[in-house]
């Protein structure tokens, strides 16, 4: 079988690919290396230059992932800063932010970015739109999922199987399969 080399600390995305992979005889391998994350204001070339160094460090094909959450009455904010945003504040205080907003559409954008040895890396880009919640609601899944409400339900609220059928990240991982299978030929 293939081997790809998902390079995260977070074992819910490396089950998710796996899921998603595993029927073209790929498999997928967890690697908590980490990767310098550049200062962007999109996420593609963020991933796209952790897959390059990823791939150069450990020498064999490597995904990463790198997600935001962009709320539009913040002006896209936390969007790539997500990560460090829901460390520092947490869920509770971006709900304190959007307390007095009427405007609570956002996206959820996942960018899977691909890299072997040697060559420049490709990206997969995934979204859903969805608003803001007005209060936490659920105890599944990680990180913003339980403000983060789609068709009135929060991922929060959402088993594993439910959220991962419409995510941005299942989303991104669906378009990086299908250009995998029509690829896999000439890799």
């Amino acid at each position: 079988m293939r081997k790809i080399i998902f390079v995260t600390g977070n074992p819910h995305k490396v089950r998710e690919a796996a899921g998603i992979l595993s029927p073209l005889g790929i498999t997928v391998e967890q690697n908590n290396c980490g990767y310098p994350e550049l200062q962007e204001e999109e996420l593609e070339p963020i991933a796209a230059f952790g897959a390059e160094w990823a791939s150069k460090k450990l020498n064999c094909e490597v995904m990463v992932d790198d997600s935001g959450l962009f709320i539009e009455a913040l002006g896209g904010f936390p969007g790539p800063y997500s990560a460090y945003v829901f460390d520092t504040l947490g869920n509770k205080k971006i709900l304190k932010l959007m307390e007095d907003e009427t405007n609570r559409s956002a996206i959820f954008r996942c960018v899977i970015g691909y890299c072997r040895p040697g060559e420049k890396a490709r990206v997969f880009t995934g979204e859903v739109a969805g608003e803001i919640a007005k209060n936490i609601r659920g105890s599944a899944g990680f990180g913003y999922d339980p403000i983060y409400e789609v068709d009135g339900v929060t991922f929060g609220e959402m088993d594993e199987y439910g959220k991962n059928k419409l995510s941005h990240r299942y989303r991104a991982l669906v378009k990086f399969a299908e250009w995998l299978k029509r690829s896999i030929n000439i890799v």
